[in-house]
């Protein structure tokens, strides 16, 4: 009899984790059905997804708060499909304000389903006491970072440190003259959450336009995801920049990067990824000022960005909340370009926080490698 996986993701990042490691599970075993909440890369394998992953993508605690009886219906909805197609395990990613609600109320249900969660929550960050809680549903986590071991190990709850996928090796050479057209490329990450994307275009596209006043041998190109693309296209149209494109093809935009002089980033993971490409970079980062006082209170880590929080100090520069403005931008990358030796020391830096957090191996491997042995057992 085939075994069935159900892969739980909330958003645009997880679906693209969740790909990497179903990925590497299919060279083990090709005879698994899969059912999904997920988005263009987990289709782009085959697996369809019960609804699209945009409706549950809020940011936030006002947008939730409004969305609270959309997001309840889409719960309940997810595991009643979960409940249906009977699965051997559920592989949840990310998001566990969505994820692992829904597995903790199928787990209630049908405790002998698995729950295999990759990507532990941030409890380093906040709440940590939710860590209790997890042990009553979630079978094992399946950790990015080796730092958070101590978190789980502490209230006796399985875990295997499989590293981050985007500080993994990426040896692919595309030609991208087309695209840079002979200008030095920056890149920019504004985000995958609709609300990100209305908050920080307008403020990145006027960075642009103040950039282009004093230099013209820059290219500036957008990272975006399928489901953003058209999106960000049209504003971008509209803005009438010549210096700008987008790319969401996934082997582009990894090469774009290695071949980028600089990047502006919206908070998150993605900072990793231009660690890993030896890239020097700003963060950046706003939300509404009631979401913010929330988060300050509720956050007890000084930093935004994960190479920050690591080494308690500020090694790439943050703009949040009042600095996150095209002016401000305009000046933190005016300054690093001017002077390339500040650029080398804070990619010197990363390097050396990296190797710390470094798996040794695939991280989609040692993730695949552990859902192996919870289908034969």
């Amino acid at each position: 009899m085939k075994k069935k996986i159900f892969i739980l993701t909330g958003e645009a990042s997880g679906d693209k984790l969740a790909s990497t490691v179903i990925s590497k599970l299919n060279q083990y075993n090709d005879r698994i059905d899969y059912l999904s909440v997920g988005g263009s890369n987990l289709s782009k394998l085959g697996i369809k997804s019960i609804f699209d992953i945009n409706e549950i993508t809020y940011i936030g605690f006002t947008s939730v708060i409004l969305n609270i009886f959309k997001i309840k219906k889409k719960i309940d909805h997810t595991v009643n499909e979960i409940l249906k197609f009977n699965p051997d395990i559920i592989f949840s990613v990310d998001s566990p304000d969505f994820t692992l609600r829904v597995s903790e109320k199928v787990k209630k249900i049908k405790n002998n389903i698995k729950v295999i969660h990759y990507v532990a929550p941030q409890v380093w960050i906040w709440r940590e006491k939710r860590v209790k809680k997890f042990k009553k549903f979630v079978d094992h986590f399946l950790l990015l970072f080796n730092f958070e071991k101590k978190f789980f190990d502490k209230e006796n709850i399985r875990n295997t440190f499989v590293g981050h996928p985007l500080l993994e090796k990426y040896n692919s050479k595309i030609d991208i003259s087309n695209i840079s057209k002979g200008k030095k490329i920056i890149s920019i990450f504004p985000g995958s959450r609709m609300s990100e994307l209305k908050t920080l275009l307008p403020i990145l596209i006027d960075f642009v336009k103040l950039m282009n006043e004093k230099f013209n041998e820059y290219i500036f190109v957008f990272h975006s995801t399928d489901e953003n693309k058209d999106l960000i296209n049209e504003i971008l149209h509209n803005s009438h920049l010549e210096n700008t494109e987008i790319i969401s093809n996934k082997d582009i935009k990894s090469e774009i990067l290695l071949n980028s002089i600089f990047a502006v980033a919206k908070s998150g993971t993605v900072s990793l990824e231009i660690c890993n490409a030896r890239v020097p970079s700003i963060i950046i980062y706003k939300v509404n000022f009631i979401n913010f006082m929330i988060m300050k209170f509720l956050v007890k880590v000084n930093f935004a960005n994960i190479i920050n929080i690591i080494n308690n100090k500020e090694i790439i520069p943050e703009l949040l909340q009042s600095e996150c403005n095209s002016k401000e931008i305009f000046k933190s990358v005016q300054y690093f370009l001017k002077n390339p030796n500040f650029a080398k020391k804070q990619v010197e830096n990363c390097s050396l926080t990296l190797d710390q957090i470094r798996s040794k191996t695939s991280s989609g491997e040692e993730a695949a490698k552990i859902l192996i042995k919870y289908l034969i057992i």
